[in-house]
């Protein structure tokens, strides 16, 4: 059978077996056929709310977190829509603000697009900086005991706008929601200790659960101490048509906006499978084998012990040289060092998340990588497995396991979240 994976741009055709291969993609869900009407009507009667224009005055500063470059999110159809229901707040007195959390600054050609030349042209964007001390503000302590700082001019607003897109995510439940604030325009230190080890290792820290999230209950706690005014999030199918949209109070809309998306994009899965295919839902979310962990984990929810992953990803963003991920894999020699170095008492530092997590990964199974743009070298040093072509990686696998091994494909990688019979 010929399998198309998300990969890049232009998506990657593989040639598999018909026999004991078993293909996982998201429940189709048709985009809206008019986005435009259908965001005004939400904006206009949102859930638990007055309309959008009726809370903000011509006096009001507002401040807009968009969700940066890493996130499929489709700012460019969303920001004009929701801008216009702004119209009567003079320009200078909003402020667009680039969650970024930890990650890197967007270039201006980057945010451009991200945003249209008009949006991009027009409105002031401001880039959290979640080092910069001197613009951030304490909003309390949270029933975790961590000090909660987020972003000086997003506290100063009088109106303060969350956008994003909901789908499961690998340790927060989902995304979407509070994630806009924590980790989006908040402290390194706070998004360190939200991260944290112990937190990331809690049995219910996993994909598609939010209650009993000790990751996702502290973001919706630092959000709500943050008294936001208004939450528009989107969900999406894998042509990145807009599904549905949720707007109005953040938990309402956040809590209806998990539904739909677990209802899309988690499937129960009856047994484990010697070999998972997966991807890390192609351009933008593969750029790097940060992100790809992503994808690698959604595989891992349903591969045997001992089993075999292959994960496709681009990486024309490499491994990438910014932040800490690509530090710390080279300081280990294997997994195990790895998730020895991340758990050492006292031990804080940005990116450890995805460090955990893929030493979790590979602790279950091998992990092998097709990419466009890193040698093999590079990913051996990564502590992954190169995989020049999945045909022939697969074919090995095959051998090693037997000609009985079942073999699962997530195409759309995490957009499809598999689960074993028992409770998620």
């Amino acid at each position: 059978m010929k399998v198309k994976l998300a990969y890049g741009k232009e998506g990657l055709d593989v040639v598999l077996p018909d026999r004991n291969v078993t293909v996982l993609e998201p429940r189709f869900v048709p985009g809206l056929p008019d986005e435009r009407a259908a965001l005004r009507a939400a904006l206009r009667q949102p859930m638990g709310t007055p309309p959008l224009r009726d809370l903000v005055s011509a006096r009001d500063r507002v401040a807009i977190v968009f969700s940066d470059i890493t996130r499929p999110m489709p700012n460019d159809r969303v920001l004009p829509i929701l801008l216009q229901e702004l119209e009567h707040v003079p320009t200078d007195h909003i402020t667009l603000i680039n969650g970024l959390g930890t990650h890197r600054r967007q270039t201006d050609e980057e945010l451009v697009r991200m945003l249209t030349p008009e949006v991009a042209g027009r409105y002031r964007i401001l880039q959290h900086d979640c080092w910069d001390d001197d613009n951030l503000v304490c909003v309390g302590e949270t029933s975790f005991g961590h000090v909660a700082r987020v972003n000086r001019l997003y506290m100063e607003a009088d109106v303060k706008i969350l956008t994003g897109f909901i789908e499961p995510h690998l340790f927060a439940g989902f995304s979407g929601g509070p994630k806009a604030v924590l980790p989006g325009v908040a402290s390194e230190s706070l998004i360190l200790s939200n991260h944290s080890a112990k937190m990331i290792g809690h049995p219910k820290a996993i994909w598609g659960v939010s209650e009993g999230n000790p990751v996702y209950q502290e973001m919706r706690e630092v959000a709500l101490m943050t008294r936001p005014t208004f939450l528009l999030n989107v969900t999406l199918n894998k042509q990145r048509q807009i599904t549905g949209i949720f707007a109005g109070d953040m938990l309402q809309a956040h809590e209806a906006g998990m539904k739909q998306a677990k209802e899309a994009a988690m499937a129960l899965v009856p047994e484990p499978f010697d070999i998972v295919i997966t991807s890390n839902s192609g351009y933008p979310l593969d750029l790097n084998l940060y992100q790809a962990v992503k994808g690698m984990s959604a595989a891992a929810q349903i591969v045997k012990p001992g089993g075999a992953i292959i994960a496709a990803a681009e990486c024309w963003d490499g491994i990438p040289d910014h932040g800490h991920y690509k530090e710390m894999l080279h300081q280990a020699r294997s997994p195990q060092e790895l998730l020895e170095i991340v758990n050492a008492p006292g031990f804080l530092l940005t990116d450890q998340w995805q460090c955990q997590i893929q030493a979790l990964i590979q602790l279950k199974a091998d992990v092998y990588v097709k990419n466009s743009y890193l040698s093999d070298e590079e990913l051996r040093r990564a502590l992954f497995l190169p995989c020049q072509r999945i045909e022939d990686t697969l074919d090995e696998l095959l051998h090693k396991y037997g000609p009985d091994a079942t073999v699962c494909v997530l195409p759309e990688g995490p957009q499809t979240i598999p689960y074993l019979a028992g409770p998620v």
